[in-house]
């Protein structure tokens, strides 16, 4: 007897379910090689990337780390030198550094009264033509050519020289003499009546236009006339050298031993002394002011 193959709908519903499942549904597997590649939005391709570069100075072991960095960034940085302790004696430096202490010395906090050095004192400027100078040789002429730069520094010297030498001879002071002759030559400038080349350093016998006054052969007899003239205003005591001032006997002998009693007779200038008195005085303070 031939049986009937009847199918439930219960069993085609449950096949149509498996079959609806196997081709509806994609599988993933886990050990699929190559999965499905999902679509993203095309970008640009990246450049084809380049070999590495190579450092320009190979890096060996004896290149300590240190010299490759700075070689790499820039320069090495120079060392600040170093600052010797000392300097070695009876050498003098070019420069000296700040920091470094001065050898050999120590500041002292406090001065003893025998310590203080003494400054010097001015001298007053004298009375009387006769009498000792202070003055060198060296201070007289650069007081001088303080006021007249343009003179030889050579002649200047000798003529302070033949002043002290002749004054002394004579006694007089040989600080007056030169400060009259300072006065007299507008510090060798020779301004007035007077001509350099006529050696006439006080203005002897230059009395006005067409008269400019005696001439002497040497700067050293031109002087010694000066000295002399002064020794007849200032004493009645003979002379101890030859006479070369021919306008000695001119004068009344000590009628002046004073310095203020050369105005008015010397010279008509009322204040001529004065003039004298400042010259010495800015004479002495020169020599031993500050």
């Amino acid at each position: 007897m031939t049986r009937k193959l009847c199918f439930s709908p219960f069993i085609f519903l449950a096949l149509a379910a498996i079959f609806y499942s196997c081709n509806g549904t994609p599988k993933v597997s886990e050990t699929t090689p190559n999965p499905p590649a999902i679509e993203e939005p095309s970008l640009p391709s990246p450049p084809p990337s380049s070999p590495p570069m190579e450092s320009p100075i190979p890096i060996t072991e004896e290149t300590p780390p240190e010299q490759e960095i700075q070689t790499v960034e820039g320069p090495p940085a120079q060392e600040t030198p170093q600052v010797a302790e000392s300097f070695p004696e009876d050498v003098i430096p070019e420069e000296i550094p700040v920091s470094l202490p001065p050898l050999r010395f120590v500041w002292k906090k406090e001065l003893t009264p025998e310590e203080v050095p003494e400054r010097p004192e001015i001298p007053a400027v004298p009375e009387f033509i006769m009498g000792d100078g202070i003055l060198s040789p060296e201070a007289m002429s650069a007081f001088l050519l303080i006021f007249n730069p343009l003179a030889e520094k050579e002649y200047v010297e000798d003529l302070a020289s033949y002043y002290i030498e002749e004054s002394a001879i004579e006694g007089i002071n040989h600080d007056t003499a030169f400060a009259q002759m300072c006065l007299e030559t507008g510090y060798l400038k020779f301004t007035g009546l007077v001509s350099p080349e006529q050696n006439n350093f006080c203005g002897l016998g230059a009395t006005g236009p067409g008269q400019p006054g005696e001439r002497f052969p040497d700067p050293r007899t031109g002087v010694r006339a000066h000295i002399q003239h002064l020794k007849a205003y200032a004493t009645d005591i003979p002379l101890k050298q030859d006479l070369v001032d021919p306008r000695y006997y001119f004068v009344r002998f000590g009628s002046s031993p004073a310095i203020r009693g050369l105005a008015g007779t010397w010279a008509t200038d009322e204040l001529y002394a004065d003039k004298i008195a400042n010259i010495l005085e800015r004479l002495y303070i020169f020599a031993y002011g500050i």
